[in-house]
């Protein structure tokens, strides 16, 4: 028999998904199973909390007032729940975090094996998003920011700074030669962002520059890949490229030349303002932080 929580919880799905369906994918569960949850909602509470269109569904007023409300009551019994594990062991529960997906390919995935030796009670969900996501809204307890940060509702412990690094591979260098100025690069292959073109605006000292890119790539890891493979020069953090240079895969440039500290240089973690910083969260917080590589 379903449980008033996981009733909850299924509501919060498809509210956060907007729709059934995706709230089913989201759970892991069958469609129908989300539809009768809500159902059984809608008849005790005798409110109706959701509207369905063919293409959507959207809450009422009741709907949205019910939501706000039983997202801080559901993490308070997470809260509890994790409290009483503590009382016989190690942290436990499920750690979901989110970062852009360089960060987690590069700085996080290396070392989830180490961790999860360490804490085999802590269920590890790692998601990525390239663009800043509500923490509340996607449940998620932990994010990895990059770049300066905004005001916001959240506690941020400071991380490091990765400075930016101009890159190319050997075989590109071999062929094309290296630059030794900033006028020089105009007369070279380079690579940027197709999503962000903030990101292909170069902070020189000299001034901002804006090279010509002869191909683009949609996420940083991609950028990194055409890198690897000669396609020409790319400003990356040093985080996504730090084993590649210590590696000699690829060759750092210019770097007298690049400002630093910088406005993308920033990495701090960010979590719930209104809450205790959770032991799964400090737990997770104190194993990565001495193994980064920025």
């Amino acid at each position: 028999m379903i449980s008033r929580t996981e009733e909850l919880e299924i509501f919060l799905a498809v509210v956060d998904s907007g729709g059934f369906s995706a709230a089913a994918n989201q759970l892991n569960i069958q469609v129908a199973k989300v539809s009768r949850a809500i159902v059984r909602l809608e008849t005790e509470l005798s409110t109706t909390l959701l509207t369905r269109t063919t293409r959507r569904v959207e809450l009422t007023e009741e709907g949205r007032f019910f939501a706000e409300h039983i997202r801080h009551g559901l993490s308070q019994i997470a809260g509890a729940e994790e409290k009483l594990r503590l009382l016989k062991g190690k942290p436990a529960g499920r750690l979901r975090v989110d970062s852009a997906s360089p960060f987690i390919l590069h700085q996080l995935v290396p070392h989830m094996a180490a961790f999860q030796a360490a804490y085999p009670d802590i269920e590890i969900e790692l998601i990525s998003s390239e663009s800043f996501i509500d923490l509340i809204e996607k449940r998620t307890d932990l994010a990895i920011r990059i770049g300066e940060l905004k005001d916001s509702n959240l506690h941020a412990k400071f991380l490091g700074r990765s400075p930016l690094r101009i890159v190319a591979s050997p075989g590109y260098l071999a062929e094309y030669g290296t630059p030794d100025s900033i006028e020089a690069l105009s007369t070279h292959r380079c690579i940027g962002f197709a999503s962000q073109p903030n990101l292909n605006k170069w902070p020189f000292v000299k001034g901002p520059y804006s090279p010509r890119m002869h191909i683009q790539g949609s996420s940083g890891e991609t950028v990194r890949q055409l890198c690897l493979s000669g396609n020409g020069f790319a400003l990356l953090s040093n985080f996504m490229v730090c084993r590649d240079l210590a590696a000699g895969r690829l060759v750092s440039v210019l770097e007298a030349d690049i400002v630093t500290p910088n406005d993308r240089e920033p990495i701090h973690a960010v979590y719930y303002r209104n809450t205790a910083l959770s032991p799964r969260i400090r737990a997770f917080l104190d194993f990565i932080a001495e193994r980064l590589c920025l």
